[in-house]
């Protein structure tokens, strides 16, 4: 009698139209009222495979009916300054979506990503560095969160020359700004579950300032005593790194330190081709391509067609979630890591050979 019990439970557990299987969907999101209206974003497709892989993005947001409409504008690089009508846009719709946007190497010609940074202060940078199914990497188990000051530090922009042959580049680090992004990046870990943060520094050198870079992330800390806090020098960070990546998980920086362990970081995960990030402030918030190596390509990969629209795609994902539709989101990523598990859909930067386009298609194919 007991075994035809446990036969019977297990039937009924084990049928798809038994009452008492697991749902398939999770529990359910209730908008408030109003939250379904669709949301006016600046996009901007910036230079190079910008314009490809916002494109895409375009592409797929139309194939899904996402409530979103995107406002246009075109930025290049090579400008002086941001035009003021784009700044006015971003500052009225409060979200963009943009492009990689060269930056000229020496000249007198400044970053138009600064001064979007500075003007809008949005002050932090956040990259997800993480291994996607389907893609085969060196180490297994990374799940980074860099997230960086956008502000100061190195990117200061302070520089003059002092006598012919002589330059004085000023690094530029405050309290305010060092406690602000600490503070991000243990509330981000607070709200994801995530259990450590790790300030990376230079105190040893730059006592000054990488020491009150330190000082205010201890400070922080002290807020969250259910967080793991500890410290690594910047060079033993990178060594550590290509090591043993799995032993971080949110990691909280300087301006510069952070560009390059984001990149970093993507690179050991994957590849900068499929790492999702985004840079948001108290106001305004910015998504594009997680790390900036290969983020405008090259002539040849615009020719061609072929850039790789994974980063941005997941990034517009992270986007959903920030505009309150975290079910278009949800399908989003589902289909974009669908596609990748598959295989047979890949720039070449992943193996394949496939288009910009076609990658499209498929991720569109895979929408629920």
């Amino acid at each position: 009698m007991a075994k035809r019990s446990v036969s019977i439970l297990t039937r009924l557990l084990t049928n798809p139209s038994s009452p008492f299987t697991a749902p398939t969907r999770s529990i359910t999101y209730m908008p408030r009222p109003g939250d379904g209206a669709p949301r006016t974003v600046t996009l901007i497709p910036g230079d190079g495979i910008g314009p490809l892989v916002t494109g895409a993005v375009e592409q797929v947001f139309e194939a899904m009916h996402a409530p979103v409409h995107f406002e246009r504008y075109e930025v290049r690089g090579h400008m002086r300054r941001v035009p003021e009508e784009v700044m006015e846009s971003v500052k009225r719709n409060k979200v963009c979506l943009k492009g990689g946007l060269a930056t000229p190497v020496g000249g007198g010609v400044s970053s138009l990503n600064m001064q979007l940074r500075k003007e809008l202060d949005i002050f932090a940078s956040l990259v997800n560095c993480i291994n996607v199914p389907g893609l085969v990497t060196r180490h297994e188990n990374v799940d980074i969160v860099v997230i960086r000051e956008n502000t100061e530090g190195e990117y200061a922009g302070l520089e003059h020359e002092v006598v012919p042959g002589v330059v004085e580049s000023l690094k530029v680090i405050t309290k305010f700004c060092s406690e602000r992004i600490a503070r991000y990046a243990f509330e981000y870990a607070y709200l994801n579950n995530r259990k450590k943060v790790t300030a990376v520094h230079k105190a040893n050198i730059m006592k000054l300032a990488d020491g009150l870079f330190l000082e205010s992330c201890r400070e922080v800390a002290k807020a969250y005593p259910g967080i793991t806090y500890n410290e690594i020098i910047v060079d033993n960070c990178c060594m550590q790194l290509v090591a043993k990546p799995e032993q971080f998980d949110v990691m909280v920086t300087p301006n510069l330190y952070g560009n390059l362990i984001a990149n970093t970081a993507a690179g050991i995960a994957g590849g900068t081709g499929v790492m999702p990030g985004g840079n948001v402030g108290a106001e305004h918030a910015i998504f594009e391509q997680g790390a900036s190596a290969g983020n405008v390509g090259n002539d040849k990969i615009v020719e061609q067609k072929k850039a790789n629209p994974v980063a941005l795609l997941l990034s517009s994902a992270m986007m959903l979630k920030h505009l309150q539709f975290p079910t278009f989101a949800d399908r989003l990523e589902v289909a974009v890591k669908q596609v990748i598990r598959e295989g047979k859909w890949r720039t070449k930067d992943l193996g394949g050979d496939c288009t910009t386009q076609e990658v499209v298609d498929a991720v569109i194919a895979a929408l629920d």
